[in-house]
């Protein structure tokens, strides 16, 4: 069985192995392929596994020996799943092994817009500490997230594990999701409507899904329901959000700072208008890449083909 990994080097840099998937079958592994070298690259393939380089309907098309698309990732919008369907192949994603993770990413995010720990570290380190007339400064408020209010877009698995954290520095929970889970073991939790909880909160931190409902949910009118000291967090998907809009609520202090994992492009062109925005923290997309993470993503994978191969295929998407 040939197998061909399309774009394996984000996923395995070189610090985790490919031998379990190597007992799996004859494997090609490509740190990353362009679009116009798919075809090639796969086309006597039985399984081809992608990250980000998308297989729509006319690469489909072309690849006749596929029966099975593993996504090394979550999120399968790169694939066109009913073309898939009806090519009789089937396709598998990786659920939850990034969740930890996001959430530790989304703290960290959340924690440097309130400390400001690198900035302060580097004045110390150039020399103002040293030279100043007093025990202590600081260059910016502190902002302390007791009592504080965190709104969350999309209360599933990692959402709701972000209220666990949040509960855990005493903030109150306002949820928002698709469907309404029973929270009520949380005391600090109610449900609003996304225009509610953009009102309402102190911080507001996004972990829906990229559907057509909410691509573009952050614009310019949403935002402006926000608190002039509200702080925006995005660990989901880049297009939830509009860029320009952003930098504009951002510059005009309409908001008071964002924390960003995620872009619309992705990588992002040079002049994206948020690399200027005043307070906005941006990391490129990180917040899935720790390696313990990406092992429970390589160890998922693995298991997804072996399903597939006894004839018992699991988390299949389409």
């Amino acid at each position: 069985m040939k197998i061909v990994i399309l774009d394996g080097y984000t996923l395995n840099p070189g610090d985790l192995s490919w031998d379990a998937l190597q007992q799996l079958g004859n494997v090609h592994i490509y740190d990353r392929t362009p679009q116009n070298q798919v075809v090639e690259r796969a086309k006597d393939a039985e399984v081809v596994f992608s990250n980000k380089t998308p297989l729509g309907e006319d690469l489909l098309h072309q690849l006749p020996k596929l029966k099975f698309i593993g996504v090394l990732a979550t999120g399968y919008n790169i694939i066109n799943i009913q073309v898939a369907k009806q090519n009789g192949v089937v396709v598998s994603n990786v659920p939850g092994y990034g969740t930890p993770s996001v959430v530790q990413m989304t703290f960290a995010l959340l924690l440097e817009l309130c400390q400001h720990v690198q900035h302060h570290s580097n004045t110390v380190l150039n020399g103002k500490w040293s030279a100043s007339k007093d025990f202590c400064y600081w260059d910016y408020p502190l902002v302390e997230l007791e009592n504080k209010t965190i709104g969350i877009i999309g209360f599933g698995d990692i959402g709701s594990k972000v209220g666990d954290v949040a509960t855990a520095f005493g903030m109150n929970i306002i949820g928002n999701s698709r469907t309404q889970t029973d929270q009520s073991h949380r005391k600090n939790f109610k449900w609003a409507s996304v225009p509610e909880l953009l009102e309402q909160s102190d911080v507001v931190s996004i972990h829906c899904p990229l559907t057509p409902e909410t691509k573009g949910l952050i614009n310019k009118e949403n935002l402006q329901l926000m608190k002039p000291s509200a702080i925006l967090l995005n660990t989901s998907r880049g297009p939830v959000i509009i860029d320009e809009d952003l930098a504009v609520a951002l510059n005009n202090e309409v908001i008071a700072g964002a924390g960003i994992d995620v872009l619309s492009t992705e990588p992002p062109p040079a002049g994206n208008p948020l690399f200027t925005a005043k307070n906005c923290i941006i990391t490129p997309h990180i917040a899935w890449a720790t390696k313990e993470a990406r092992s429970r993503l390589m160890d998922i994978t693995v298991n997804n083909l072996k399903a597939f191969i006894n004839g018992n295929p699991v988390n299949v998407v389409n």
